[in-house]
């Protein structure tokens, strides 16, 4: 039997409804941010066979109440195997994936050259090393794999927020803010916003050996719909806000096989 949405879930759904009318229709906004970043991956997929969900945490989006939104985040199948990567050993119960492994040193518990796609779904944000990260993410990676990411933009009003708020406040503020499952608390992992603007992205691709690019999203401002008038504010500035100001950073790219990636600094 389906779980109905509590009065809350309903409450923003109605105020995603009146402000995005074709809503109505799947129940996802033109600019959702969370179809734009799936539906280009599912674009990439059929030369995939191992992918590597890194910071794969324990499926949040199984969980999605838009069925579409669902099947996109859906990777695995007969021909292609899903590897998830976290240093949280819940991770184990992620129904998205095939096989869980824990992150527990600096080197990720994949073999070098393996992973055809690499996933990191709001990741970048709490890298300590960010280095660190697009060193093994070049690798793992074959030559010509697929780097894709997610993270919010340092440079918009959302990252300069998050970035601003002590971390000790970042999990009572998620968990006023965010929609969350009767009785669960949202656990909210330390930020550092180390690489998280476009010049930084790129800088860090060309380092690494990826060739690629870093794209400004502005999705409809859920995180702000526990108050009308911040919504709407919210909606204007996801309208007009330039690229290089948008709340997301999408990033796309390709492992150049011909280029030695330079070591992350710290062995």
């Amino acid at each position: 039997m389906n779980q109905l949405p509590h009065s809350s879930s309903l409450d923003k759904v109605n105020l995603m409804e009146k402000s995005y009318p074709e809503s109505h229709f799947g129940g996802f906004t033109a600019v959702d941010g969370t179809i734009a970043f799936y539906v280009r991956i599912q674009a990439l997929l059929s030369s995939c066979r191992t992918i590597a969900d890194v910071g794969c945490g324990v499926g949040e989006g199984s969980r999605d109440l838009v069925e579409m939104r669902r099947k996109l985040r859906l990777l695995r199948d007969p021909s292609r195997y899903v590897i998830g990567l976290d240093i949280d050993p819940a991770g184990v119960g992620n129904p998205l994936i095939d096989e869980f492994r824990r992150i527990e040193g600096p080197s990720w518990p994949l073999e070098s050259g393996s992973v055809d796609l690499l996933l990191g779904d709001w990741v970048v944000e709490h890298l300590e090393e960010p280095d660190r990260f697009f060193a093994e993410s070049a690798r793992v990676l074959r030559p010509g794999g697929f780097l894709c990411l997610r993270t919010p933009n340092l440079w918009s009003y959302f990252g300069l927020a998050s970035a601003l708020t002590p971390n000790r406040w970042h999990k009572s503020v998620r968990n006023k803010v965010q929609e969350r499952p009767e009785g669960k608390e949202i656990l909210a992992w330390r930020t550092f916003y180390r690489c998280n603007t476009i010049p930084a992205l790129r800088d860090a691709m060309a380092r690494f050996g990826f060739d690629g690019v870093v794209m400004g999203h502005n999705a409809e401002p859920a995180y702000l719909s526990f108050s009308r008038v911040a919504y709407q504010i919210g909606k204007g500035y996801q309208r007009w806000a330039p690229s290089f100001l948008a709340v997301t950073l999408l990033i796309f790219a390709r492992r150049i096989g011909s280029v030695e990636p330079p070591s992350s600094g710290r062995e």
